[in-house]
């Protein structure tokens, strides 16, 4: 196996990785750092918790000058990605005598131009927050030698892409691109051919989405159920720390309530949170002080706790790719971890679609709980609706006949509702019919 040493870094960063604990690098770095301290452009695809943020920032540290202004940029999706590789670079940096800021929407101007002030060599920004300082002069670009893009798929979902292309139109032409992703989109190919010149392409298990070192198991409930099996499961998890991710802004924040009034030790993060909340909750959480963390996908990224051992989705997610994001929050650096998915009846061609995806088998907790999946034939209840109600005709309430409240008849009242339920049955539903035929 390779080791770091091998690689053609410095004895100051090789010291500070010793200090860390790191002896042999995963394969995304012993892949990209010697090209990127050769001074080619590097296209990197590799999975979260794969070690992209030392593959990308111990050529930078190596090869930027100290007190020779801004030489590197590493533009991150989100401020809680952003201050983590922040983080990563102060470690490795420690005997480089290399400074480093973290800039992003939501913190004082006047924090982040006083640490400018003092005079940096690496900028880690979200790109809205960086052409403002662009914009303002703050951060000159004349020297910038680097230009990383970590999560560039994140980016381009978070409609970042027009932002990136600005601020790469006016770095100099003379520096080295490094592009870092979990997908490749056609979007993130055409701008990296536009932006790069003959990138090397290092693609770590690019076709991998089983979710290494991670047990993954689902669980097809109610939705009203769900906050007892959430409870159950976090209990089960025992001394490591949990993740819950919920679809919604809303949702995370009720359930984070229910897991306070359950007497567990919860924080939570999503957007609506102010700066200073949000940094308050990642740091309760990063230290250990709390055991749960309950957040929306956007909030989450960029979260590196070693310690998280369960990933529950409380939520199905929208796309398979999420789910791998999310998951990817436990068993980071080699570690394993669990992951299970609370699927409730309608979501159950949605989590099909996602399971699909995956190269391992996933543990079927219905069959392993006992618990029987019994979703509602809707064509069963209208007919029990009709009966109930006096029948097809005749008088009362039925759907056609006489007078009173049916459908057809003299008087016309209360069919409305069934005229809706044939509406959504004959135009197909996917909520009418619950699914069911998907399953």
């Amino acid at each position: 196996m390779t080791k770091f040493e091998e690689l053609g870094l410095k004895d100051t960063i090789l010291t500070a990785l010793n200090e860390m604990g790191f002896r042999e690098p995963f394969p995304i770095q012993s892949g990209a750092i010697p090209v990127l301290l050769s001074g080619q452009d590097v296209i990197g695809q590799a999975h979260t918790g794969t070690g992209k943020t030392a593959a990308f920032s111990l050529p930078i540290i190596q090869n930027v000058i100290p007190k020779g202004g801004v030489q590197a940029l590493i533009i991150a999706p989100t401020r809680e990605l952003a201050v983590q590789i922040s983080d990563e670079i102060v470690k490795f940096s420690r005997h480089s005598g290399i400074r480093s800021v973290t800039i992003y929407g939501g913190q004082s101007m006047n924090i982040q131009l006083q640490e400018l002030h003092r005079g940096v060599e690496i900028v880690v920004a979200t790109p809205g927050r960086l052409i403002d300082h662009i914009k303002r002069g703050s951060i000159k670009l004349q020297k910038v030698k680097w230009v990383i893009l970590d999560e560039a798929d994140t980016m381009l979902d978070m409609g970042f892409i027009e932002d990136i292309k600005f601020i790469l139109d006016l770095v100099p032409e003379d520096h080295v691109n490094a592009l870092f992703s979990a997908t490749m989109p056609a979007a993130i190919l055409m701008l990296a051919e536009k932006y790069m010149k003959n990138p090397q392409k290092i693609f770590i298990d690019s076709d991998d989405l089983s979710g290494e070192g991670i047990e993954q198991a689902f669980l097809v409930i109610k939705d009203r159920e769900k906050t007892d099996y959430l409870f159950k499961f976090i209990k089960e998890n025992g001394a490591g720390q949990a993740i819950v991710f919920c679809s919604t802004k809303d949702r995370t924040r009720r359930v984070a309530h229910e897991l306070e009034q359950g007497r567990f030790n919860v924080v939570s993060i999503q957007g609506d949170m102010s700066q200073f909340r949000r940094d308050k909750a990642m740091y309760m959480f990063k230290k250990g002080k709390a055991d749960i963390l309950v957040a929306t996908d956007v909030a989450a990224r960029g979260i590196d706790v070693p310690k998280v051992a369960l990933v529950i989705n409380y939520d199905v997610p929208n796309q398979d790719m999420v789910y791998f994001h999310r998951i990817g929050r436990t068993a980071r650096a080699g570690e394993k971890g669990r992951a299970i998915t609370l699927v409730s009846y309608s979501s159950i061609g949605d989590f099909k679609a996602i399971s699909n995806q995956t190269k391992v088998q996933m543990k079927d907790l219905n069959k392993e709980l006992g618990i029987v999946v019994n979703i509602p034939d809707p064509l069963k209840r209208e007919v029990s609706h009709r009966r109930s109600f006096g029948g097809r005709s005749g008088g009362g309430y039925g759907r056609s006949g006489g007078g009173g409240y049916g459908r057809s008849g003299g008087g016309g009242g209360y069919g409305r509702r069934d005229d809706r339920r044939d509406d959504r049955r004959k135009s197909g539903d996917k909520n009418y019919y619950g699914l069911r035929s998907r399953w």
